[in-house]
This record gives structure tokens, sequence and C-alpha cells, in this order.
């Protein structure tokens, strides 16, 4: 019992005495957090879509093909972005080829 009492009590006391260190996201992090989500998410819309047209289903689509492609258009502002923070060059041809793509798509409807 002493023992389990000694023990709780180093380790109450190195957890008050050290000091705890909080991780912020950065910036760069910020920006990558937000490219990722955002085409991940115009990607699962342009997947509903598909298969809602295997369904048969043709409602929203053109709605819902814009909102992919705002997303998508978005999303390779912030990876600019996040390469301008990180002070490296960004892929422009892939970028440019990626804009392209969404600005087709919306433009289809």
């Amino acid at each position: 019992m002493k023992i389990f009492i000694l023990t709780s009590f180093i380790v109450c006391s190195v957890t008050i005495i050290s000091p705890i260190e909080i991780f912020a996201e950065t910036a760069l992090d910020v920006y990558m957090n937000d490219f990722y989500s955002k085409s991940n998410e115009a990607s699962n819309i342009l997947k509903e879509i598909e298969d809602s047209l295997k369904d048969g289903s043709r409602k929203k689509v053109c709605s819902r093909q814009r909102e992919a492609a705002k997303l998508g258009l978005l999303a390779n502002k912030s990876l600019i972005k996040a390469f301008e923070i990180e002070g490296a060059n960004p892929p422009m041809e892939a970028i440019k080829a990626s804009q392209e793509r969404w600005e087709s798509i919306l433009n289809e409807c």
C-alpha cells in the first residue's frame, strides 16, 4: 500500500511540475488540412453524382457538380498558399491541370 501511495505521489508530482508543451497547428498545417478536406469532399460529391447517375437519377446533378468544382478550386488555392508558406515551388503543371479539370466541371452544366 505504501508503494502505491508513493508511486501515485511521484506520478502526480511529475505531472504537475513538468512543463506541458502544446503543439499548435502552423499556417502550413491549416492550409494543407484545408486542401485535403476540400479535395476529399469534392471527390466524394462527384462519386455520389456518379452513383446516382448509375441508378438513373439526375436529381440536382448540375448544382452538385458546381459545388464539387468550387470546392476543388478552393482546394487548389489552399495548396498553392501552403507551398508559398513553405517557401517551395508548387508543381504548377499538376495544379494547372487540376484547375482546368475543375473549371471544365464547373462550366459543363
